[in-house]
């Protein structure tokens, strides 16, 4: 049994092209009996860092303290799985306020990265991530009008906490009408085909 944790991260949730494409794939994969686990992080909020954290942080607070609550369950689920999917809007060039608090909670000193001389060592055992990046325009390949921020910066906040096995997939020129949100899909779907076992089964599924 594969464990997956799915993070949803933009306003449509599971109406989403990301979402619904991720749980094609999952679907297409071949993975035996995939046990998912989704956490829609919009529609249920996470709290906000607060003082009490930040005390906690400072003091060197122990690892099961109560001011670590969210963050500490955030980690252990995360841990407990075996393959991580984000399905995310690209917001003002970067990710959402959402996903960003997800990240302030799971990377914690001396739970999920350890401070050294060489900077952060991540203590979070890597696995497989898939990251599925919606926006209205385009900002990867030919015809990318804008600067990413989010690719290089949520490859390196991951790879702070041990999850070095990332992989975008870009669902670009959403606004453009029906045609443009097709083969958006289209692209996004063959390359996650070339990733994961099978996953074109999905493709010929719909074909059909």
């Amino acid at each position: 049994m594969t464990r997956i944790l799915l993070l949803n991260c933009g306003p449509h949730s599971d109406a989403s092209h990301g979402y619904r494409l991720a749980m094609e794939t999952i679907a297409a994969s071949g993975i035996d009996n995939p046990q998912i686990t989704e956490r829609d992080l919009v529609k249920s909020p996470l709290p906000p860092i607060g003082r009490d954290y930040a005390m906690a942080i400072t003091s060197q607070a122990a690892l099961d303290a109560q001011e670590f609550d969210w963050s500490e369950r955030l980690i252990v689920e995360l841990e407990q799985h075996d393959m991580l999917f984000i399905v995310t809007p690209m917001h003002n060039f970067t990710i959402p306020a959402a996903l960003k608090l997800w990240l302030d909670h799971v990377i914690r000193i001396s739970r999920s990265f350890q401070a050294t001389p060489r900077g952060k060592v991540g203590l979070i055992k890597d696995r497989p991530t898939f990251i599925l990046v919606s926006s209205g325009g385009f900002f990867a390949g030919e015809r990318a009008k804008q600067t990413d921020f989010l690719t290089p910066y949520l490859r390196y906040a991951l790879a702070s906490i041990g999850i070095g096995d990332v992989h975008f997939f870009p669902l670009q020129g959403l606004v453009f009408g029906s045609e443009a949100v097709a083969q958006a899909v289209h692209e996004a779907r063959q390359q996650l085909a070339a990733k994961l076992p099978l996953a074109s089964a999905c493709e010929q599924q719909l074909a059909m």
